[in-house]
């Protein structure tokens, strides 16, 4: 009698200690796994957890001093990025003068009138990219042009959001740059990437330096939550 309470006081000791050791196991991987997630979306992002972003936010083109709520969202959602990534991030309007040094930049806003800023780093880091300007006459204005392809402007319809992120040689930590057609396009591109960047970074060669261009579609009933990946430019929009 006694051997057989035992055997069975055994059997539950050894089924206790199994079901702790598995649920362990499961933990840490399930934990593993949390941490896998996390340090490749920081490194899709280009941040480092500890450290302090800045986001630049461009303006209305029309008027000066303020902001449109779209790009305000997605400020929002870069800033809850960063969170989430374990940084802080520091806000600056387009006129922002100076590098970004040792913070990973995120600059979000078109360069027609809206983001100074946006406008600097086109220039200086990705001359194969050309935004027409703004002219209702013409069928290319605001379009985004690279190496000769067009991607139109259809207000309100189908848009186009430029993401680039690069490291300017003086800096330490890269800029991320989100140049859409229009607000609409900087909240759709923002979005997109904070949910799809994974399966983004397994078609691109690296994630160090890119150049993407994503398409916003059906934003009359959709707004910005129709975003796909329309094409990766790396190879020709930096020169």
């Amino acid at each position: 009698m006694g051997d057989t309470i035992q055997s069975v006081l055994v059997n539950i000791a050894i089924g206790l200690v199994t079901s702790l050791l598995g649920g362990g196991f499961v933990w840490l991987g399930e934990r593993a796994k949390r941490a896998r997630e996390v340090n490749r979306r920081a490194e899709f992002f280009g941040v480092r957890p500890g450290e302090t972003c800045l986001v630049v936010l461009g303006g209305k083109h029309d008027s000066p001093g303020s902001a449109h709520y779209q790009d305000v969202r997605a400020v929002v959602e870069l800033s809850l990025l960063a969170g989430e990534l374990g940084c802080d991030a520091t806000l600056e309007s387009g006129d922002f003068r100076g590098g970004n040094g040792d913070r990973t930049e995120f600059c979000v806003g078109g360069p027609l009138g809206a983001n100074a800023r946006t406008a600097g780093h086109l220039a200086a880091h990705l001359p194969g990219v050309t935004v027409h300007p703004y002219d209702s006459a013409r069928p290319d204005s605001v379009a985004i042009e690279v190496d000769g392809e067009t991607f139109p402007y259809d207000r309100r319809n189908q848009e186009y959001a430029l993401v680039a992120k690069f490291l300017p040689r003086e800096s330490s930590r890269p800029v991320f740059l989100v140049c859409g057609q229009s607000a609409v396009g900087n909240l759709a591109a923002v979005h997109f990437l904070r949910r799809e960047f994974g399966r983004v970074a397994k078609e691109l060669s690296s994630v160090e330096r890119f150049c993407l261009v994503i398409k916003v579609s059906g934003i009359a009933t959709y707004e910005f939550h129709r975003a796909e990946l329309e094409r990766d430019l790396s190879e020709v929009a930096f020169g």
